[in-house]
């Protein structure tokens, strides 16, 4: 029985990844870096051109609900990296070092060229600012979105780092039995929202996407160092945007919770000594995934980014975000949905 049913699932995962990328096309470009293929997504005209960095393991869909606001201002581009979404593995170690070259070599070869202002979540956060080190020509200012810290392995508690390991754990699990088609059918990727479900499901529901999260966690560590070694942005504007320290971390024991929210909450005011030109916002009612819970947040701290270099005045900006800082927002904390 346990053999009929594991053929059945491989018959059943090998039509559905078919009929979804039947289905489903990338919306953007798939541009060749050197022996493999990496696909960006461009809308909107205008300049300086803002470049969106997703967190670990996820694709340029993270950006659904702000890139079309931003494209009403300027030109916007978000992108896989190597191995998730549309884009093909890469040969090279996935460290932010790698994959902020590998984004550099991404919009050279698209004819994309900069200065650009930069916007990273979570992991994307230490790739921006690994960008800007190695190619600090090529960018004129950074949005952190609730970005990761280079103590985040060092100053969280014992209990979310067992906490962290054991979603790691997880996802090994769902790695393993992608081939027979459970993860699908459980739901336990391309979790999205009606609207993007069925691509969210074409680009998350193989084995590649849950590889490449796999190999981005075990660099992660390696990603702090990298980072803490490159010292700061200097002059270059920033904006932090934060998540709300009082929203709850989906599955997060209340204690283990409680401890991340205040070290969290430090590390993220310590970011804006990266640049003498710098401010913090933190979205109320939003949790880690801001650009989705409260995308107006993200959209206008870019806006102020793109506006101070442009040379127009930023303090209106400024002032519409700390408004925007009051409200609550209605939509579920947590969670990429």
């Amino acid at each position: 029985m346990a053999v009929l049913l594991a053929c059945l699932g491989l018959v059943y995962e090998q039509i559905a990844e078919i009929r979804d990328r039947h289905l489903n096309h990338p919306p953007g470009q798939l541009v060749d870096v050197g022996g493999y293929h990496m696909h960006l997504y461009c809308t909107g005209r205008g300049s300086p051109p803002v470049i969106l960095d997703s967190g670990l393991g996820d694709t340029w869909l993270v950006w659904r609900k702000t890139q079309p606001q931003i494209g009403r201002f300027t030109y916007v581009c978000s992108y896989d990296r190597a191995g998730l979404g549309w884009s093909d593995p890469s040969p090279q170690p996935r460290n932010s070092r790698v994959m902020a070259e590998e984004l550099h070599a991404l919009l050279h070869k698209a004819g994309l060229p900069g200065p650009y202002v930069l916007a990273g979540h979570s992991l994307g956060g230490y790739n921006v600012r690994m960008f800007t080190s190695l190619y600090p020509t090529d960018v004129l200012g950074v949005v952190l979105v609730d970005s990761a810290h280079p103590d985040y392995n060092t100053r969280n508690s014992i209990k979310f780092q067992h906490f962290a390991m054991d979603n790691i754990h997880r996802m090994n699990m769902i790695e393993d039995t992608i081939p027979f088609g459970l993860p699908r059918l459980m739901g336990w990727c391309g979790a999205y929202p009606p609207d993007s479900r069925s691509m969210a499901r074409a680009v998350g529901c193989r084995l590649n996407p849950f590889r490449e999260t796999r190999e981005e966690s075990a660099h992660f560590r390696e990603d702090g160092e990298q980072v803490r070694a490159i010292g700061s942005l200097g002059n270059k504007p920033l904006v932090v945007v934060s998540r709300d320290p009082e929203t709850l971390w989906t599955g997060l024991p209340t204690d283990v919770e409680k401890d991340f929210n205040k070290s969290h909450e430090a590390m993220q005011e310590e970011l804006t000594s990266l640049s003498s030109e710098s401010y913090r916002i933190i979205a109320k009612g939003s949790g880690h995934y801001v650009q989705i819970e409260r995308p107006d947040v993200v959209i206008e701290a870019v806006r102020d980014i793109v506006d101070q270099c442009k040379g127009q005045t930023g303090s209106q900006r400024r002032t519409s975000l700390r408004i925007a800082q009051q409200k609550t927002s209605q939509l579920p904390t947590g969670s990429p949905d």
